[in-house]
């Protein structure tokens, strides 16, 4: 019995080592043997976890542990990328017809990875077609019956972004009990544009985060999304509010009042003979930079013609602010809330994040960004 206790361990030690073990092998061609990486995908990061040489055939293989299903990137560089969802104790084969993987990949033995291929699949054709939509809208602009033209490659574009976010809810719905759900409740039809962008989808993030407390209760992925889950209620809550306080007949509309890099009050309402682009910023976030010199663009063609922008900062640091606008030369009204007291009012979850407002104070769009508010202001002006 002495002997037969050290051996019994050993074996199910090694059943636990085969029940967590996961395996990735595949084939990339044309990959030229290059190395092919395997990443964890953390909360908001990415964590490496192995490499390998693609063998001369184009042939790969990884393996590793994990006690839960999680999400890993297979990558040949940091554009060229798939998105997985392993689970213990799967062979997973991915098999590539040329280098370029998001557009060529096949994946077999991981129904989590497969169902990631088919979300990422559908993205990627709303995204053509978005962008096919809004290149034949710049090219009408210079032909005769553009107006009627124009209106109609609008209609056909919010068609598209409308089936893309149908077909998101049905996939969400269809697999609640997944945690492939939270990428479909993440995705972006770009870098600042989810595809779930309506307030009232709030509830599906809900019903997300409640069926994963059930399936996965002690994964990283379900409580992050427990803890966005509660943050986002606390700024609907806030919306809610805010909205009970315009229409009590206290006050005509909600406006903003702050100081511009001079100490002065600025008023929102002070521009209602204009349409504005209410902004929402922040000088240490990358994407509000990238925006705002796309902006900058924008504001040249159409400020003339009664578009203004009025861009609220929630930076911290208001030399930073300062700094930042006059290094970017930026040219539009600029105001700072460093204690973030519009957040909530305006139902701001992230940054960049903009309203569209007419010559009365409303809105009439909301979080367009390059090709979108490019079409925005062309219909108003042009």
């Amino acid at each position: 019995m002495k002997i037969l206790l050290p051996v019994l361990f050993l074996v199910l030690l090694a059943s636990c080592g085969q029940k967590s073990k996961i395996e990735i092998s595949g084939l990339v061609n044309n990959a030229n043997q290059e190395y092919i990486y395997l990443d964890e995908m953390d909360i908001n990061q990415r964590n490496p976890v192995d490499s390998a040489r693609i063998r001369k055939k184009g042939t790969f293989h990884f393996r590793i542990h994990s006690a839960e299903p999680n999400y890993y990137q297979l990558r040949l560089t940091s554009r060229n990328f798939i998105t997985m969802l392993a689970s213990p104790g799967e062979k997973i084969s991915v098999v590539s017809k040329d280098r370029y993987l998001p557009e060529n990949y096949e994946i077999f033995g991981s129904e989590g990875s497969s169902l990631i291929k088919k979300l990422d699949d559908q993205l990627r054709k709303t995204i053509y077609k978005t962008d096919s939509i809004s290149a034949l809208y710049i090219e009408s602009q210079e032909n005769p019956g553009y107006d009627t033209i124009g209106t109609q490659l609008n209609d056909a574009y919010t068609k598209v972004i409308q089936d893309q976010r149908r077909f998101t809810i049905r996939f969400i719905l269809e697999n609640i009990s997944s945690l492939v759900a939270i990428k479909a409740l993440y995705q972006k039809l770009d870098s600042t544009t989810y595809v779930l962008y309506d307030n009232k989808d709030l509830q599906y993030l809900k019903i997300v985060a409640d069926s994963l407390k059930v399936h996965y209760p002690d994964s990283k992925h379900t409580k992050s999304l427990v803890i966005d889950l509660e943050q986002g209620l606390k700024r609907f809550t806030a919306l809610r509010l805010a909205k009970l306080i315009q229409n009590s007949g206290k006050e005509k509309s909600l406006d903003i009042a702050l100081p511009d890099p001079d100490g002065d009050t600025i008023l929102l309402s002070s521009f209602r003979e204009h349409y504005v682009l209410l902004s929402f910023w922040a000088s240490w976030d990358e994407t509000s930079v990238a925006e705002n010199l796309e902006l900058k663009k924008l504001y040249q063609t159409y400020h003339k013609k009664g578009f203004e922008v009025y861009q609220v900062s929630f930076d911290n640091d208001k030399e930073s602010w300062k700094k930042s606008v006059l290094f970017d030369e930026l040219p539009w009204i600029h105001v700072i809330d460093t204690e973030q007291e519009f957040a909530g009012m305006f139902n701001v979850q992230q940054l960049p994040a903009n309203y569209i407002l007419d010559k009365e104070g409303a809105i009439i769009g909301k979080d367009l960004y390059g090709k979108a508010l490019r079409i925005k202001l062309s219909q108003l002006f042009d």
